[in-house]
């Protein structure tokens, strides 16, 4: 796969719940994300091409908020290394300048040190 994206990616410790805003189901857990993109670690494979409403779970409160809410395209679907689970990458849309303060705050704070 070409490599496009223009930010390195930060992986974060905490296992990050993210929910499928309009079924109120969750996806799977989140593995890294820049103010970008973001990768999903799930059990089966998610759509491809489709636009989803997307709910961050925090793992605390920061900047008043818990959890982070935007609209993802999803780029791609894999196999994970783990072939019980699936990776699916994500392009984030119109994100608040808010909510990349907050994706910053927590990639310093949680993201794993390179």
């Amino acid at each position: 796969m070409e490599e496009r994206r223009k930010l390195k990616r930060r992986h974060i410790i905490y296992y990050l719940l993210v929910f499928d805003q309009d079924t109120q189901s969750m996806l799977g857990h989140l593995v890294d994300i820049t103010p970008q993109g973001m990768m999903v670690i799930s059990e089966q494979p998610l759509e491809v091409g489709r636009l989803y409403n997307l709910r961050l779970l925090l793992p605390y409160q920061i900047a008043g908020k818990k959890e982070l809410l935007f609209r993802a395209h999803s780029k791609w679907c894999q196999k994970d290394l783990n072939p019980d689970f699936y990776d699916t990458g994500f392009q984030l849309l119109n994100v608040s300048d808010e909510d990349i303060r907050t994706m910053d705050w927590l990639i310093e704070q949680a993201g794993f040190r390179d």
